[in-house]
């Protein structure tokens, strides 16, 4: 590659089932790559971002910044990604940016729904949802809820009316009755995201949403308990 490119984000998502990851110049999506696979988040990352960087004919060292999904998500899946790009912003001396993996898949859904709202619902696991609601108008989207976890039952009837995207309406078809067919983040619109916000000024800091405490447990803890 002959000179350094001006902007190259570098965009990693593991919040739901898509190990995703793409690349993005200000301009366009150079290259993008997902694996589904809820339990393999360590196993595919690397080899991910590996197939992006070299279909772009592109290094890790033309990267100007990486951007990472802050989920809510299962702690495990969800902390390969983050600390997957936390890792290579070090090592690159490149800024790390966070996003709400919710908003994401809210934004993947905005242009196919009508102007209102709309819930996200992704799968924690534990016969539970995290799940946000969100105003759209004109394709853009609005957080209007801090992500939550529940169990989808205890939605009241009204939130699990709105349309509904992520896998939510997957598992529990029939508490879901609107679904949105978005299952699940696109590092293509993270990244697109991570450019809208840096253009706005937006603070982006990587701050993860695990919202509970994680399956698995130190043996101080397990001791504590």
């Amino acid at each position: 590659m002959a000179g350094r490119r001006t902007v190259l984000i570098l965009a990693i998502d593991t919040s739901t089932s898509a190990i995703t990851v793409a690349l993005h110049d200000d301009t366009r999506v150079l290259a993008a790559a997902s694996h589904i696979d809820p339990r393999a988040h360590t196993e595919w990352v690397s080899p991910l971002i590996a197939s992006c960087l070299a279909s772009a004919s592109l290094s890790p060292a033309d990267l100007t910044a990486v951007a990472v999904g802050n989920g809510p998500g299962p702690f495990t899946g969800l902390r390969v990604g983050i600390v997957t790009g936390l890792t290579m912003g070090h090592a690159l001396g490149v800024p790390v940016h966070g996003i709400c993996s919710l908003d994401v898949l809210a934004a993947q859904a905005a242009p196919t729904v009508r102007d209102g709202e709309l819930l996200v619902a992704t799968d924690a696991r534990r016969k539970e949802v995290y799940w946000s609601r969100y105003a759209v108008r004109s394709g853009h989207v609005e957080r209007l809820t801090f992500p939550a976890v529940e169990r989808p039952a205890d939605l009241t009837d009204d939130v699990r009316a709105l349309p509904t995207v992520g896998r939510g309406p997957v598992l529990w078809p029939e508490l879901f009755p609107d679904p949105v067919p978005v299952l699940d983040v696109d590092a293509a619109v993270l990244a697109r995201l991570a450019v809208e916000r840096a253009r706005d000024g937006e603070e982006m800091p990587v701050e993860p949403l695990y919202l509970r405490r994680p399956d698995a447990l130190t043996t101080a803890e397990r001791a504590a308990r």
